[in-house]
């Protein structure tokens, strides 16, 4: 069956494709159209009307002029969660994808080149209808490897033939080892022998003997990282022998289901989980899933630490070489790149919405990241920059203290492999990874791209959460499947219980019954886990994943035999012992020379202070970061006390990510990333101490207990191989390690890339493109008290002064941003020239915050001074006086030094700060006025004015990459309005008009019949928690309820007083958000007539939140007086929209608002299809009916339809509706996530402990006590 949709992209997005095509071709193309179209094939009858009524389709019309789809041979995301749809509808076996067709007036050849209109990694083109797509094709051959007899040489052709990158010793070791067991190997022995010893896996340069000048190294790389632990070991739990580090906590009430599925607060020793990783190389050939499996990569990490964690909030970073977006930065050179690798614009287009899409998709929020672009001039065809992008992937996560250690197992414990079935991906991941680009054939870049199905991973999670959540976790080893796939993760637990593991190669999931032994044992399908469980454990973990829906296999068991054996009935496809996989292969040397020592002058550039200011704040490194920050939702499980953006304007100037342990905690933790590769081109020691000194800059503003509470990540990038590069990154680990064990900070997880260059050749020239040592860092500290956290919004009551403290009177300009953009890059660097008096000052600091004398701290970096003082006047929207006169150091070189410092607003001026900061050699003077008018000025030191600029003119000159990044990705005319409305704060600016009178304390509930609500989610539903949480305040007993338990008749929804539908992704969103969802109601009875029955019972109230909001507008039918309730469609930006949005609520018969109608009220949004499709006359009946119930409004109060103040395009600005004489409500905006004023971004002074939107949850507990 072959059914045609409707139009398969937005008006901009099918512009955007037509303009490209149009470019291909050389031609002007009039008539074009997108459509989707479905392929449905089934060994069981086909309900036809049902089919196309779920995937809002028709019979064929037209034939298109070609077709883009998937690879065949490969199965899409899409696929996979529209299956599982028809399949809980009734449909099974079967199978279904989605094609784009392409409508033109002009033919179009088969031989023309159209990779600028697709992804070649992904996708491919179809002149035919592509009805065989289904068809099995031949089944791939295994690689035989005759060992016997060729010897040494069949190996190293096998190295070759398989993207192996054996290195000669590995090859002769391996020769010896079949020697000895007189045997061919096999090719899955061969390629998981190249996972579990590439340098992805194994780190041989971490662990390599260093000889410089002749002289050994008494440490490796990774011994002198171990050194911080061993110096301050007192708060890790687990440090360089799991997924993630465990640092040492706090007791905390912990809000889960409890084996009735209650929600209950249970008190726990509860410890934090860092991990970063990064995923380079597949972001550089295929940016989007590239990024995506990145996130779910570092995800998975988290979750398989110890014996099951929970990730908590995300980090996310990117380096790339110039972007070449914005004609105004004159710096940038004509691009050189191979076609192999996209484009740095192409990996900033696509790459952050990939790490975006699977983070929103699993349900955590972003809230931390960083952007660095570098690149600079080719000297002998060789340059420094990013065309290998570093993608930086990070999270951390929680763990109840009894589960972070992996359990111990003995013999016929159960190995079982939880989520998607094995495909044909990411197939040598592991070793391309380890190879500079160019190495590796071009074929296997094919092999190693991934998938990213995010909605399996939090199914796999949700499993692990309930194993976690019992009184005795069944769950006693588990490990994420990652790099190399089972055949890397199944012997890595083998080897980390000392036990072997015998598999049954039939038992694994298999969606490609034509993939070899090989491929089925090497893979890199994502969202995948190998646990070990005791066998009485089985039913209730069969149980679980049964309610969850989570695919599951016993594969296996462990047996005392030290080996692993893949065995295929009579014949086994693996068969090593462990001491082959994990033997002592000889150890990597390394030997270098010193280099000489280059000695810079500081020298002081001619400034041109308007021209250089405005090049230095488009630089992509310092200007606004808005287009990586709003496509990612930072609000999810209400946790999130500090994201990325500031104030009442939303501006993204925070240095820091903040959350909170627990709902009713007032601790939390805090991180905050350093990096400053630029420094490592001359200074790669200086490079890793400023990265240090960036990183305390960044979390100093949050009060910890001590410096040395900070533990930290450290991931290492560099172009290993070179004497020069190989010298940059050992004096950058000595740094670092010298830096941090003075401290007394510890490094007990990181990660390390060495193979960060490409090589290529163009038009008979060899180019090299390399990566300087890039050291990123990520701390993590433990918060006592959230609230004493100070950010760069400026108080209005405090001293309008704003005071400069730098470490030291020097200005060392090398590699600043103003070298890079006016191409002076000889001078000395800056540098952390005093370890003690860091130390002071961060103790100083630290103290004025903590007794309420630093009300506002910005540092400064990128940029330099006059950098953090216009993101300070940006995000408050003041005007600033810079007087010379006043300046230690007149010269305009003061003001883009990225020397070390801090700017910080004073509750009032105190002698005793000024002492104590001078005593220890700090330099500290008035840098800034705060002024009434809305200008940027600059006097000298004769008060002659130098600069007069509005600000908002600086601010959209800070913008313009955004703009520009913007216009290519989302809809051109929603970039161009927010960059325009920067002109009018007044319009957007959050309020907090209200009249709620339990924000100091919550009244008093009767607790002995509480009413009960049914939390209720979907697979794929993310916001459950922070739901639960909110009811459980307003004094509800909150229940989970699963999609499932209704289906197989296990709940029964006429016991609970409300029902509740949350937030997420439902099957990923895949047919239209929530449409998925409403199609397993309406085509299964026991579901379909228990949601009726309860909408029909007016002693009941129901509550749909984002994706339940979409999923009940679909089911109207069955919600007295819904019947004119609108469906939801995609954004007028053509992006999902994270932010703090200003909502006023309407009157309506809501019983969720009542008496709360003209509040003012800033609310959290994060959605990509929330505008209501309405017409002028449905607003009309739905407004006469009193069933419009909220609107985003701009700070008068008045609705708008503007952009971003309404964040979706609907009409009237309508976000929410009542139905059923005001018992049903349902809203796009999250009110569950900031029910609390921690949980608000910008918070507004008059709030306590609960923000206005408590009352909304009072309410209902009010309506059941009534009726």
């Amino acid at each position: 069956m072959f059914l045609q949709g409707n139009a398969a992209f937005s008006r901009s997005n099918q512009e955007r494709q037509q303009s490209r095509l149009s470019s291909i071709l050389d031609l002007q193309i009039k008539d074009f159209e997108i459509k989707e179209f479905f392929l449905i094939q089934s060994k069981n009858s086909l309900d036809k009307d049902k089919i196309c009524e779920i995937l809002n389709a028709q019979d064929l019309d037209l034939i298109p002029t070609f077709f883009i789809g998937p690879r065949v041979g490969t199965i899409s995301p899409w696929s996979s969660k529209t299956q599982e749809i028809f399949t809980i509808c009734g449909q099974t076996n079967i199978s279904v994808e989605k094609f784009f067709g392409y409508f033109t007036n002009i033919t179009v050849e088969k031989d023309v080149d159209l990779t600028g209109i697709y992804d070649r990694m992904t996708q491919d083109i179809f002149f035919e209808l592509p009805l065989d797509f289904f068809e099995p094709t031949s089944k791939n051959d295994e690689c035989l490897i005759d060992f016997q007899i060729h010897g040494i040489k069949a190996l190293v052709e096998a190295n070759i033939n398989l993207g192996l990158a054996l290195s000669e010793e590995e090859i002769e070791y391996l020769h010896k080892f079949y020697s000895s067991v007189g045997r061919n190997p096999s090719a899955a022995e061969l390629m998981m022998f190249a996972q579990a010893n590439s340098e992805h896996c194994r780190h041989k340069i971490f662990n390599a003997e260093w000889e410089i000048d002749n002289i050994k190294e008494e440490k490796s790389l990774f011994d002198l990282i171990k050194d911080t632990s061993k110096k301050n070991s007192r708060e890790l739990i687990s440090a360089y022998k799991d997924n993630s580090a465990v640092i040492k906590g706090t007791r905390e009430k912990v809000l889960e289901p409890s084996n009735n599925n209650l929600y209950l607060e249970k008190e726990y020793d509860l410890n934090s989980i860092i991990k970063v990783e990064t995923h380079n190389h597949p972001t550089a050939i295929s940016p989007f899933p590239g990024a995506a499996t990145g996130s779910g990569g570092e995800i998975r990490d988290e979750g398989a630490t110890g014996t099951g964690a929970k990730p908590k909030f995300g980090i996310v970073g990117f380096n790339v070489s110039n972007l070449r977006v914005n004609e105004k930065n004159n710096w940038e050179k004509t691009l050189l790149l191979p076609n192999r690798i996209a484009s740095p614009l192409q990996i900033m287009i696509e790459a952050p919405i990939g790490a975006a899409s699977f983070n929103n998709e699993f349900g955590r929020p972003c809230t931390l990241g960083y952007f660095r672009v570098l690149e600079t001039a080719f000297i002998n065809n060789r340059a420094f920059g990013y065309h290998k992008p570093i993608m930086l992937a990070g999270g951390i996560g929680t763990i109840k203290s009894r589960d972070s250690l992996k359990g111990v197992i003995t013999e016929n414990f159960l190995i079982i492999v939880i989520g998607g079935p094995s495909m044909l991906i990411g197939l040598g991941g592991g070793a391309a990874s380890s190879m500079s680009s160019g190495e590796s054939d071009e074929s296997l870049d094919y092999a190693s791209v991934q998938r990213d199905n995010a909605e399996m991973e939090r199914r796999c999670q949700e499993v692990i959460n309930s194993c976690t959540c019992k009184d005795e976790n069944i769950i006693k080893f588990i490990h994420d499947v990652g790099a190399g796939g089972l055949s890397n993760a199944i012997p890595e637990l083998a080897n980390d219980t000392n036990l072997g593991i015998e598999i049954d190669f039939n038992a694994i999931p298999v969606a490609d019954k034509n993939m070899t032994p090989m491929e089925i044992w090497c893979n890199e399908s994502q969202e995948r886990y190998v646990l070990a469980i005791g066998e009485n454990d089985l039913e209730d973990f069969k149980s679980i994943c049964k309610r969850e829906r989570c695919p599951f296999s016993v594969v296996g068991k462990t047996v005392n035999e030290k080996s692993i054996k893949l065995i295929d009935g009579p014949t086994s496809h693996v068969d090593v012992p462990l001491g082959m996989l994990f033997g002592d292969l000889p150890k990597t040397k390394i030997k270098t020379v010193t280099k000489d020592t280059k000695e810079f002058e500081t020298l002081e550039p001619k400034i041109d202070l308007e021209n250089d200011l405005e090049l230095v704040l488009r630089h992509p490194s310092v200007s606004s970061k808005q287009f990586l920050i709003t496509i990612g939702d930072r609000s999810v499980g209400g946790l999130t006390v500090r994201d990325q953006m500031i104030g009442r304007y939303q501006v993204p100037t925070s240095n820091y990510a903040l959350s909170s342990s627990s709902f009713n905690s007032k601790r939390g933790e805090v991180a905050a990333i350093g990096e400053k590769p630029q420094i490592a081109i001359f200074n790669p020691s200086a490079s890793l101490r400023m990265a240090f000194g960036e990183l305390i800059l960044n979390l100093i503003s949050v009060p910890i207990a001590n410096i040395s509470k900070v533990v930290l990540s450290a991931n290492w990038m560099a172009a290993s191989g070179e004497n020069d590069n190989n010298l940059d990154l050992i004096e950058g680990v000595k740094a670092l390690s010298e830096i941090c064990c003075e401290l007394g900070v510890a490094i007990p997880v990181g990660k390390d890339s060495m193979s960060m260059r490409t090589d290529w050749n163009e038009n008979y020239k060899d180019y090299s493109v390399v990566s300087p040592l890039s050291g990123i860092l990520t701390g993590l500290a433990k918060v006592p008290d959230v609230s004493a956290a100070i950010t760069t919004e400026l108080r209005s009551n405090a001293s309008q002064s704003l005071y400069c403290i730098r470490l030291n009177n020097k200005r060392r300009l090398g590699c600043s941003i103003l070298s890079f953009v006016k191409n002076y890059d000889h001078s000395a660097t800056p540098d952390l020239d005093d370890t003690y008096q860091f130390l002071q000052f961060f103790k100083i600091i630290q103290k004025f915050i903590k007794c309420g004398l630093i009300t506002s701290l910005h540092d400064i970096s990128d940029g330099g001074l006059i950098t953090s003082l216009c993101e300070l006047s940006f995000t408050n929207k003041v005007g600033l006086n810079i007087n010379f006169s006043k300046y230690k150091n007149n010269n305009l070189d003061e003001l883009f030094s990225e020397e070390l410092g801090i700017v910080v607003q004073l509750s009032n001026i105190k002698k005793e700060f000024f002492t104590e900061l001078e005593a220890i050699g700090c330099v500290i003077y008035e840098c800034a006025q705060i002024s009434k008018s809305k200008d940027f000025k600059i006097f000298d030191k004769d008060k002659k004015l130098l600069l007069d600029k509005k600000i908002y003119d600086l601010e959209k000159i800070w913008s313009e990459n955004s703009l520009e990044v913007r216009k290519l990705r989302d809809n051109p005319s929603s970039a161009i309005a927010e960059h325009n409305a920067l002109e009018f704060p007044e319009i957007y600016s959050l309020v907090c008009e209200d009249n709620f009178q339990f924000s100091q304390e919550l009244p008093v509930f009767n607790n002995e019949s509480k009413p009960k609500v049914a939390i209720l989610r979907e697979q794929g539903v993310n916001g459950h928690i922070e739901m639960a949480a909110a009811f459980t305040f307003a004094g509800f007993d909150a229940v989970d309820v699963h999609m499932q338990d209704i289906i197989c008749g296990q709940e029964d929804l006429s016991s609970f007083s409300g029902l509740i539908a949350c937030g997420g992704f439902s099957y990923g969103d895949v047919l239209g958000a929530g449409n998925g969802w409403a199609s397993t109601i309406k085509y299964n009875s026991n579901a379909k007539n228990a949601f009726k029955l309860f909408f029909e019972d007016e002693k009941k109230f129901a509550l749909g939140v984002c994706n339940g909001c979409q999923m009940f507008s679909q089911i109207k039918e069955l919600i007295p007086g819904a019947e004119i309730w609108p469906n939801f469609i995609k954004n007028d930006s053509d992006q999902f929209e994270a932010r703090l949005s200003q909502i006023r609520i309407v009157k309506s018969d809501s019983i969720l608002l009542k008496d709360m109608h003209d509040w003012l009220i800033p609310v959290a949004v994060a959605h990509g299809e929330g505008k209501a499709d309405l017409s002028t006359q449905q607003i009309k009946a739905l407004k006469k009916k009193n069933m419009v119930a909220m609107s985003f409004c701009e700070a008068n109060g008045k609705p708008t339809k503007s952009y971003p103040m309404n964040p979706n395009g609907t009409k009237d600005g309508i976000t929410a509706f009542t139905a059923a004489n005001g018992r049903v409500t349902i809203m796009m905006p999250h009110p569950e996530r900031v029910f609390r004023k921690s949980q608000l971004s910008w918070q507004p002074s008059h709030l306590k402990e609960y923000s206005p939107w408590m009352q909304m949850f009072l309410n209902a507990r009010k309506f059941c006590d009534k009726v």
